[in-house]
């Protein structure tokens, strides 16, 4: 095994000192678990680097578990200690969750990648928490049945439950916290606990599964996870339709929604994002603001809908929308929207993306992307914007040099303000990227100094010793 190495990180102000494992606690780990302990440079870098502006912040090990048992065991090990102890799925957060800003042991899932059980009658599977949604979904291709929550990236079910993830098909099947039914969870003191029953409800005693859906990893370690499946629809239909401004496109799936029309997806994309699509998927798209649209049901019901989307669109100045009925013809019309963010970040050679998440009413949706887009402009900042505006959630990627001091403050600066005007139209902060370290700073706007306080009396008494992912979401 080779010797820890000493990962540059960035410090983060207020962070106690480094908390790393003892030897004798590394060897007791090594017993257990062989060479599913690791402490490779490469390894150790890999687990502290996300999709964040971060700069990454290495463990001091990285563990490799394959089952609920061996997360007791290391929970047990490092609680002895106090030392930290970060959960990693597939590592694609944007808000620094997984950076071990004070050391510590990484609990890594993806060995965890069974599908323990499909109910079919039931409307439920359940998974290890390193199962990935499209492993997931691979597993139900035969059953009529599909997982719905779709984040973009190909994340683990652990960790979008930890994040409360949602995405693109929030407007009709909901977020995580819509399509959990019961976790498997790790207390700090090494304990299993099962936060429900598989019972479509219950009225009995504290819900403890929504307790730990979006608390980042900062309360325990889920291991397990039953969700909800839904019905394949009889057909689907996809649509992608251009508009003269921002503003446009969101009124139109605003009244859509507003008269009822059961939109399955709805993803709009402004013109610096479809122009970013074009040169990254050599793309033909129309640079303008464009929706990208899905319906399910019946052939007929699909047809009624399409019918009263053209009608909308119409009177918000919309464009000819471009169809597609079959599987291949979807995929052509959406992968430009699945690879927005990608696609972006080439917009600035060597650009990192200080990446936004703000989320609003829908009655307040088009006002404050307007102004957001103001905003854009009146600092010279590039900044794509998209989102998912059936549920009032949006994001900006505003790009940087990460070693320009000046850019990456005035971005700093930018995200600050979205989060203000965010809360004042009655929204949120982030509306499904999480707290981690960048949205710390404003819970206490968000949820009042006595909410915040709340929170914290619930970590203190949950995690004592601070050991479950310190340094994220509420100060200790």
């Amino acid at each position: 095994m080779e010797a820890v190495a000493t990962i540059p990180a960035r410090t983060t102000a207020g962070d106690p000192a480094r908390r790393s494992p003892s030897a004798d606690l590394i060897a007791r780990l090594q017993r257990r678990f062989g060479d599913r302990l690791s402490t490779s440079r490469a390894v150790l870098l890999q687990h502290g680097t996300d999709e964040s502006a971060y700069a990454p912040q290495a463990p001091d090990a990285v563990l490799f578990v394959q089952s609920t048992d061996d997360v007791a065991f290391v929970v047990r090990a490092c609680a002895a200690e106090r030392v930290p102890i970060i959960g990693f799925g597939v590592g694609s957060s944007v808000e620094g969750h997984l950076l071990a800003v004070q050391g510590g042991v990484c609990v890594d899932f993806s060995q965890m990648n069974k599908v323990l059980a499909v109910r079919p009658g039931d409307l439920t599977a359940t998974v290890e928490a390193g199962v990935t949604r499209g492993q997931l979904n691979a597993a139900l291709a035969e059953t009529g049945f599909f997982f719905s929550v779709d984040p973009g990236a190909d994340a683990s079910i652990g960790g979008m439950v930890a994040t409360a993830a949602s995405g693109t098909n929030t407007v009709r099947y909901g977020t995580m916290r819509d399509n959990v039914v019961n976790l498997t969870v790790v207390t700090a003191t090494g304990e299993v606990v099962r936060t429900a029953s598989r019972a479509r409800k219950s009225s009995a005693g504290y819900n403890l599964t929504q307790l730990y859906c979006g608390s980042e990893g900062t309360l325990g370690l889920i291991t397990e996870a039953t969700v909800r499946l839904h019905p394949h629809p009889e057909a689907v239909a996809a649509a992608v339709v251009h508009f003269p401004s921002v503003r446009a496109a969101v009124d139109t799936v605003i009244e859509a929604i507003q008269l009822g029309v059961p939109l399955a997806r709805a993803e709009m994309l402004d013109a610096l994002t479809i122009r970013a699509v074009n040169a990254h998927s050599r793309t033909s798209l129309s640079e303008n603001p464009t929706l990208f649209l899905e319906f399910g049901g019946t052939k007929e019901q699909i047809e009624a809908q399409a019918e009263v989307m053209r009608e909308i669109a119409d009177s918000h100045g919309g464009g000819a929308f471009e169809w597609a009925l079959r599987q291949e013809e979807r995929t052509r019309l959406w992968t430009p929207r699945h690879h927005a963010y990608f696609a972006c970040l080439q917009l600035k050679a060597g650009s990192r993306s200080l990446t936004t998440d703000a989320c609003v009413p829908l009655s307040e949706l088009a006002q404050c992307i307007d102004e957001t887009q103001a905003d854009i402009d009146a600092h010279g900042l590039l900044a794509p914007v998209f989102g998912h505006v059936g549920d009032g959630n949006f994001h900006c990627l505003v790009l940087v040099d990460p070693a320009d001091a000046s850019q990456n403050e005035e971005a700093e600066a930018f995200s600050r303000r979205l989060v203000a005007r965010a809360l004042r139209h009655g929204g949120t902060s982030t509306g499904e990227h999480g707290v981690g370290l960048h949205k710390m700073h404003y819970l206490e706007d968000e949820h009042g100094r006595e909410g915040v306080a709340l929170m914290r009396a619930l970590k203190q008494a949950l995690d004592p010793d601070n050991i479950f992912n310190p340094g994220k979401v509420v100060a200790i």
